[in-house]
């Protein structure tokens, strides 16, 4: 089916809206062609456009005639994908546009992420911005830039940009939840210098090894689920190969971005040549313990050797082994669990990119937690590791939790709208991935009353990446009953 079908779906708008983003390139970064696609409804709508000093875009939409003197609400989303791809597709996510096509009841892309988390809310807000028939108080559309790595639009939103007491927040991924806070986060990024060892030895030869086909996915929401991080595994295999079998490591690449639990990892090493048929054998050996401690879980792992050129030089034996020992025993995934919401997580670590270049070695991290001294406690630990293997630790970007606020007024209007028009009540909770409402609330207004819903998403940060195509008709329809309802 044409990625053109996807405009005949419904509500028309919001899927013309989504169409045309995905038409945008827009990684973290690249905002400036999304940023004015958004300003343009606005201008051409005759609308207040404003654009702050950090780029995020706020249109302004006067309320319907008899709700003026209702409290003006904003409705947020974030303008910025994250660029995730396979490893054997072709796609520039700086100058592509994504692939997206109708599967069955969902919509996704082909071999990359769709952008639904958050280009589904973004379009959501345009359709409100171009439809004149809606009944609704002020609105504030807000948009805001690169959210998925550091948040950076969020932290620049300064006090007196926006005037509304109500936030809707259109991020969350799962139809019928209402979500009331989330975790915050830090960056940990270490680095270990060194001079390359250009001794190499006589009798080596050079195999690359790969390992592929894991899940991967959203490193908040998806953090429980068990799959498997590449970087771990392939420092296991690292550890046994480089203690038994004279291997030497002289790159390694694994993982692209902090936020998304890493699905690949690539190695460069040498071992004498006499050990060749070893090498092969363990990798495939390993390949089926991995298979087997992951069954249910990860179906398509892969991991491969094959020969390559010997490269010029090779990591020196005091990093590599320093590198090994400090990401095996790294901790990795969830960490402790919340208990006033059970099975929602509330603290984590992802260690999401291991990367050398010449004479350095990067090591990327990102920690979640809803308790600030957890998040604290779990930086220090990773700190401890990493230390004691002679590296570089900074610990940076942080940014905090979005508080659950027991008296919401919104949140109660918002479940009383939803169990009289689908005769249910919607799950109340707390997520663990980094929402940029507890940024927003402290930059702009403490007393911010924020709820976040949105339309099913699964696979978010990942090529699985897709949407459920009736949970974007229900919960445009839920937010217009809110809109005509609020305040």
């Amino acid at each position: 089916m044409s990625a053109s079908a996807i405009l005949n779906l419904n509500p028309q708008n919001v899927w013309k809206h989504f169409y045309a983003i995905t038409r945008i390139p827009r990684p973290t970064g690249q905002m400036k062609e999304i940023t004015e696609y958004v300003k343009k409804i606005g201008y051409d709508r005759n609308l207040e456009v404003k654009q702050d000093k950090t780029g995020n875009v706020v249109i302004i939409k006067p309320a319907s005639k008899g709700f003026e003197s209702k409290d003006t609400v904003i409705l947020q989303a974030h303008l910025d994908m994250v660029p995730q791809k396979n490893s054997d597709v072709e796609h520039d996510f700086s100058k592509d546009p994504i692939d997206a096509y109708i599967d069955g009841n969902v919509v996704k892309a082909r071999s990359t992420t769709l952008g639904a988390d958050n280009g589904i809310g973004v379009a959501m807000i345009l359709s409100i911005m171009e439809d004149d028939t809606l009944q609704h108080p002020q609105i504030e559309g807000l948009f805001t830039i690169d959210e998925e790595e550091g948040m950076d639009g969020a932290f620049g939103l300064q006090k007196g940009f926006l005037e509304g007491k109500l936030m809707l927040n259109l991020d969350t991924e799962e139809d019928g939840e209402l979500c009331v806070g989330c975790a915050g986060g830090a960056d940990m990024n270490i680095t270990f210098g060194f001079k390359d060892d250009t001794e190499l030895e006589k009798g080596d030869s050079a195999y690359k090894l790969s390992l592929t086909g894991l899940k991967g996915g959203h490193s908040g929401t998806q953090i429980d689920l068990g799959r498997a991080n590449a970087n771990k595994l392939m420092n296991r295999f690292l550890k046994e190969l480089v203690r038994n079998y004279e291997a030497r490591l002289a790159s390694i690449n694994g993982g692209s971005l902090r936020n998304a639990i890493p699905r690949e990892s690539f190695a460069v090493v040498s071992i004498p040549e006499q050990l060749s048929d070893d090498l092969q054998d363990l990798v495939e050996e390993y390949q089926s313990l991995f298979r087997k401690e992951y069954a249910g879980i990860e179906e398509s792992i892969n991991f491969k050797v094959e020969k390559v050129d010997m490269p010029k030089t090779l990591l020196p034996i005091e990093v590599q082994d320093d590198l090994i020992n400090a990401v095996e025993g790294c901790p990795n995934g969830v960490i402790s669990m919340l208990a006033e919401f059970p099975d929602t997580v509330e603290s984590s670590l992802n260690l999401a990119m291991v990367q050398s270049s010449p004479e350095k070695i990067e090591v990327k991290l990102l920690v979640r937690s809803s308790s600030e001294s957890r998040k604290e406690w779990v930086c220090s630990s990773v700190e401890s590791v990493f230390l004691l293997a002679g590296a570089n630790v900074k610990i940076e970007n942080e940014y905090p939790g979005w508080q659950p606020n027991a008296h919401s007024d919104l949140l109660h209007v918002m479940e009383k709208i939803y169990l009289e028009k689908y005769n249910e009540r919607p799950h109340v909770n707390v997520i663990h991935a980094g929402l940029e409402c507890g940024i927003i609330q402290s930059n702009v207004n403490e007393d911010l009353d924020i709820v976040s819903f949105g339309p099913t998403i699964r696979g978010a940060h990942s090529p699985d990446e897709y949407v459920e195509i009736a949970a974007v008709e229900k919960s445009y329809e839920y937010l217009l009953t809110i809109l005509e309802e609020i305040g």
